[in-house]
């Protein structure tokens, strides 16, 4: 089998890291969600608020066995997209830094977007789930409001911070002579 090697120029930034880095912060920050709120604290599950949801899905009780069963299994498809996205994020990524590989982004560009990644599927977790369709609440209860607006400033903050941190990443040609990465010698 034959390979291919690209002449990249070493002047030529790399491909970006966005795609990838997104779709790697919304799969591990849904499993964050699902892992901590869904399985550790079990403070809600994907159905637990269709007693009185916005669409009409049937209510699925989480404290008796077949609801907390249904609850599962859509927790399972929950944990499934989340892995899907995490599994094309790695794709992705492993298709653009092996296409051009003299020059390379700082580590803190990944970051970056993985962070604004996993704060993308806050806010839109957030307001799909919790506000618009009303399928379940960060923690139920009277406070349920306030668990629902941090969720979504958690989710704001992460975007923000994720967007400041990548924005200082350059790229770098690791093999030139004297190469610095992240402010130190390679």
């Amino acid at each position: 089998m034959a390979t291919t090697v690209r002449d990249t120029r070493s002047d030529t930034p790399p491909a970006s890291l966005r795609l990838p880095g997104i779709l790697l912060g919304v799969g591990l920050g849904g499993f964050v969600d699902g892992i901590l709120l869904h399985q550790l604290l079990q403070w809600h599950h994907m159905l637990t608020s269709t007693d009185h949801d916005r669409i009409g899905v049937k209510y699925y009780d989480p404290k008796s066995v077949s609801g907390l069963e249904m609850n599962t299994v859509w927790d399972g498809v929950f944990h499934t997209v989340c892995w899907l996205a995490v599994l094309s994020g790695l794709a992705v990524l492993y298709a653009r830094v092996t296409t051009g590989r003299r020059r390379v982004w700082a580590s803190r560009v990944l970051w970056g977007w993985i962070l604004a990644g996993w704060g993308l599927f806050n806010l839109v977790e957030g307001l799909l789930d919790h506000q618009i369709l009303g399928i379940h609440h960060v923690r139920g209860g009277s406070y349920q409001v306030w668990w629902d607006v941090a969720f979504l400033v958690l989710g704001a903050l992460l975007v923000a911070g994720g967007l400041l941190l990548q924005r200082g990443g350059r790229s770098f040609d690791p093999a030139a002579p004297g190469a610095v990465r992240a402010g130190r010698p390679a």
